[in-house]
């Protein structure tokens, strides 16, 4: 770039008149003339080198014109996009590659040409991570280009470019770039949802890169990238998409499912031992059934993270169930606490949490099986009707139904719905002096509650709610249990807003009658009753409008 500048600076001196005013008139057309002359310039050297080796230098040049400038926030792209070329040929010739009969001479060349790549290349990654966003991109493709023609090109190196040579700086430069995100995307986009082998080497990558300690920011990006690969081949699957002609030999991992599986197992597993934020931690189990389960050959590799994720509480807690009871059904995981654990959940906070739906979904899957002791599922009822008292009405009206449909699958617990008593002289006592609620609210232990010598009385209290769809909603309880079950998809996602919007729905539903301001309507304002309270005094409301009257006529 020196060379270019220097030529540049003397084209572009500014003329002035007699006056001594500069003529700006010409300056577009000198400018575009100047960068006529670079671009010819650069093109001169290149044919030169592709007609003689004797011009090799020219490559030498053209690096120097590449990192005139000091700074690599703007590259000279049109030197790169011909270095590029340059090297390509070289590579596709077989330049780059020392013969076995090769002179001194012809050794030294070899060897010098390889520096002189190995330059172009810590050019381009430099370009890559401190560079502006269009010119990262368009280093991101010319290294692409060239690790293509390396691994094509020269026998025995496809697994040095893309583990330990021009692709592993490649991909430690996309991570560390500053401000790279339209560069990570553009890299998703174009290579790693497009080509089958770069997929498989980022695996590689991302498995080694995410070994060391990296920080909350890096992880971020590496959770990103791999999270991008969310389609998972099927045992049946050709691979016929790859960024590099593939052999048809045996055993090449490249085509094998499994292979691909293996190192996006290892990768997920490199960065779920790292120390994870929390933000990171609730992402990624979100993520866990549809985007990482699937690429593990053993699913039970996971089952540090999410019983780790399980035990710390919160949200989290409630995030790692569906991963964690997946492993206890379909791997045979042996937890033994879930169910108690799964009961400290019920408190205050999960009914007022963004994540409640899920839970509740969640729910109803661990309590279907009819093979559970009374005296849990009793737990669980017991402790719901009790956290419902102080529930937002967006929330009770999903306990309900959850509950109905609990007992109608567990008929031995409808005993806390009604428990006859055939001893008079109890009934008696009862009617005096009432009774305490066995249910102990402290216990840990779901089976130890007593919940089902309990009885729903918290149920019988929302009927009486102050609005008036829980108070509908909680009747049910009372009713004859005809339903078989209840859809509880109709109920989770009930939001302030919508029954606010169901309440003033006055189109769809309009008013039978009027609704009225006052308790008492008054027959008129300020009346004559009015002034005859006040006695005549000049300040009364009364005096004070008939004097305003008799004023204004």
């Amino acid at each position: 770039m020196s060379a270019l500048t220097g030529g540049a600076q003397g084209s572009k001196k500014r003329k002035k008149d007699a006056n001594g005013t500069i003529d700006t008139t010409s300056l577009p057309s000198k400018r575009l003339a100047v960068e006529q002359d670079a671009t010819a310039t650069i093109q001169k050297l290149e044919d030169q080198i592709v007609e003689s080796r004797k011009f090799y230098n020219n490559i030498a040049t053209l690096l120097s014109m590449l990192n005139a400038r000091t700074s690599k926030d703007e590259p000279n792209l049109t030197v790169a996009v011909a270095l590029c070329r340059i090297f390509c040929r070289l590579i596709a010739g077989g330049d780059l590659k020392e013969q076995s009969r090769a002179t001194e001479q012809e050794k030294i060349i070899v060897a010098w040409l390889k520096e002189r790549c190995q330059e172009y290349q810590r050019a381009l990654l430099d370009v890559i991570r401190q560079a502006e966003a269009s010119f990262k991109v368009t280093a991101l493709h010319l290294s692409m280009r060239l690790a293509n023609a390396r691994a094509a090109h020269l026998p025995g190196s496809e697994t040095h470019v893309w583990l330990t040579g021009l692709f592993k700086g490649v991909f430690e430069a996309l991570i560390e770039a500053r401000e790279g995100e339209s560069l990570r995307s553009e890299f998703v986009e174009q290579y790693l949802r497009e080509y089958e082998d770069i997929r498989y080497y980022t695996f590689m990558q991302i498995t080694v890169y995410a070994a060391e300690r990296r920080n909350p920011e890096i992880l971020e990006r590496l959770i990103f990238i791999i999270s991008q690969c969310d389609v998972v081949p099927q045992p049946e699957h050709e691979f016929t998409k790859s960024y590099v002609k593939l052999e048809k030999k045996d055993r090449n991992p490249l085509l094998s499912v499994g292979a691909h599986k293996k190192r996006a197992q290892e990768a997920w597993l490199a960065i779920l031992k790292n120390e994870l934020s929390d933000p990171q931690r609730k992402q990624l189990l979100r993520m866990m059934s549809h985007t990482i389960v699937p690429w593990f050959n053993r699913p039970e590799l996971l089952m540090d993270f999410l019983t780790d994720s399980y035990n710390s509480g919160g949200s989290t807690s409630l995030l790692a169930l569906s991963g964690l009871f997946y492993l206890i059904q379909e791997k045979n995981l042996d937890y033994p606490q879930f169910y108690p654990k799964l009961y400290s959940l019920l408190d205050a906070d999960l009914l007022h949490s963004k994540h409640r739906s899920r839970f509740f979904r969640l729910m109803e899957t661990f309590l279907a099986s009819t093979h559970l002791p009374a005296t849990l599922v009793a737990s669980f009822i017991k402790r719901l009707s009790r956290l419902a008292l102080n529930a937002p009405p967006t929330a009770i009206v999903a306990i309900v139904p959850f509950i109905y449909n609990l007992l109608k699958s567990h008929p031995t617990c409808t005993f806390m719905i009604h428990r006859a008593i055939h001893d008079k002289d109890w009934i008696a006592e009862l009617e005096m002096e009432g009774m305490d609620d066995p249910f102990d609210p402290n216990e840990q232990d779901p089976t130890l509650t007593n919940a089902i010598e309990s009885s729903l009385w918290e149920i019988e209290a929302l009927q009486s709610h102050y609005h008036p769809n829980v108070a509908a909603i909680a009747r049910i309880i009372s009713e004859q249990f005809t339903k078989q079950a209840y859809n509880l998809e109709d109920f989770l996602d009930y939001t302030y807003q919508g029954m606010l919007i169901a309440e003033l729905g006055v189109e769809e539903r309009p008013f039978k009658k009027a609704p009225v301001i006052e308790f008492q309507i008054p027959k008129r304002i300020f009346t004559d009753r009015l002034l005859e309270e006040d006695r005549g005094e000049d300040t009364a409301p009364g005096s004070m409008l008939r004097q305003l009257w008799d004023f204004s006529t």
